[in-house]
Order: structure tokens, then C-alpha cells, then sequence
């Protein structure tokens, strides 16, 4: 995989525009973007499209949580779409994550296409977020009640439990990358956000690591938004990142 490949831009904007804008400017620059729940619920699933048509992966980051059924539902939907990736909540237990599993494989089954949906990509990996990279060891044990145990240790056991359940890889923070990669083996996908090269701050993530360095540990794929969208070119940024990546980690 190119170093490029690795990076999804996070399109967390709420105007069409505004996305498209980035998309046009950095589709040659990363490998896929992400369509949060800023973007998505502002302008509908049609953004994921429209990133599509003009030759961009997406990831759809929605974090489903719910009960199975509502959850199986919610992923055909997904699903239907083509993206490249998309998220459920590990918190919503293995039951969840088998039901929208087993949903998009009985989708994919249903099309008759074994290479993909909407003849747009492969069936989508599922990938289950396990501690969000805002929450840090006091949140989990005083506002979360999950004592005992450090946020490392239970990142593995939500990815362990997502793996068994069907999830195709986990969200973690660049911390428990090492730990994830351990545990699950080689194949397991691993998406990081809480990347920040060493020449932007650290905003509002708590447990962040630069670009080259997550990829060292052990991650597929790096989460960057704001040192690229916000630079003053954006794609400048994005190609000093994969650079970074290419330097230092390969």
C-alpha cells in the first residue's frame, strides 16, 4: 500500500460544497474519505455518491448503536451504498455486530455480485470503534464506570469480542494500535484516528500520535482532518504527511 493510500481525509464539514471542494482538491492526494455524522446528516446519503463519482473511497463513520434489528437494518442501508468502510458502536455488543454483519452478507448474497453493491465496491468492511480517542482513563472509570482496568486492555477485549462477532477491524486510538495488532492478528484491519503530525497541535483528541508513527505500530489506516483541511493547501499538507509516512515508517 502507498503511503497515500493509508490516509482518509475526514470531510467533517456540513455543506456539500464545502466537501466536494476538498474532494476535488485531494482525491489524487489520499486514500478514501470519511463521511461523518456532521456531514451526512446535513446533506444526506447522496454525498457518498458524489465523493464516489469523482473516483473517492468512503468510509461512512455513523458509529451504529442500537439493537440488532434496528442496527442489521441501518448497515443494509449502508451497505447499499458501496462505501469502502463504515462503524458500529463494539459497545453495542456481539449480538449487534453479528446482526449487521450477517445483514450485509445476506445483502451481498441477495445482489448476486460478488464484487461489490451498486457494482460501485467490494461489500464493505464493518469496522467496530472501541474507546474514542476524547476519553481518557478518568472519563472511563468515573463517568463510564469501567474500573480496574486500563483503556489499553479494554480496547482488546472489544476488539477481540467485534473480530469474533464479524467486524472486519476496530477503531482504536495510536496507543492500543501495538495491543490490537497483538490480539487479532495480521489481518484485522486497524484505523486510527487521534493523528497529528508533529507541526499541528492536538486540538481536542487526548490520546494522539503523529502519522508515521501510528503506521509504525501497526495501523492500516490513518483518520486526518483539520492539518490537512485547514492548512492553507490542503493538498501541500497531504502530501507532507505521506511523506512523513514514507520516510519514516516503511
Amino acid at each position: 500500500m502507498h503511503a497515500k493510500d493509508r490516509i482518509i481525509l475526514a470531510l467533517d464539514v456540513d455543506e456539500t460544497e464545502e466537501a466536494m471542494s476538498l474532494v476535488r482538491q485531494l482525491a489524487a492526494h489520499v486514500g478514501a474519505f470519511k463521511v461523518g455524522m456532521q456531514l451526512f446528516n446535513s446533506v444526506g446519503p447522496d454525498i457518498v455518491r458524489q465523493v464516489q463519482d469523482l473516483g473517492g473511497r468512503v468510509f461512512v463513520d455513523l458509529k451504529l448503536h442500537d439493537i440488532p434489528n434496528t442496527v442489521a437494518g441501518a448497515a443494509r442501508v449502508i451497505a447499499r451504498l458501496g462505501c469502502f468502510m463504515y462503524t458500529v458502536h463494539a459497545a453495542g455488543g456481539s449480538a449487534m455486530i453479528r446482526a449487521a454483519a450477517d445483514a450485509v452478507r445476506d445483502l451481498q448474497h441477495e445482489s448476486g455480485e460478488s464484487t461489490g453493491l451498486e457494482g460501485r465496491a467490494q461489500t464493505p468492511i464493518m469496522l467496530a470503534v472501541t474507546v474514542l480517542t476524547s476519553i481518557d482513563q478518568r472519563q472511563l472509570e468515573q463517568e463510564l464506570l469501567i474500573t480496574g482496568m486500563p483503556i489499553r486492555d479494554v480496547t482488546v477485549r472489544l476488539a477481540k469480542m467485534a473480530q469474533t462477532a464479524g467486524a472486519g477491524g476496530v477503531i482504536c486510538s495510536p496507543h492500543e494500535i501495538a495491543a490490537v495488532r497483538t490480539a487479532c492478528g495480521p489481518d484485522f484491519r486497524i484505523v486510527t484516528p487521534g493523528i497529528r503530525p508533529v507541526w499541528h497541535g492536538s486540538n481536542d483528541q487526548k490520546r494522539i500520535t503523529t502519522p508515521a508513527d501510528a503506521v509504525k505500530l501497526g495501523a492500516d489506516y490513518i483518520v486526518i482532518g483539520r492539518p490537512i483541511t485547514r492548512a492553507p493547501h490542503p493538498p501541500s499538507a497531504a502530501v507532507r504527511i505521506a511523506e512523513e509516512i514514507e520516510d519514516t515508517a516503511y
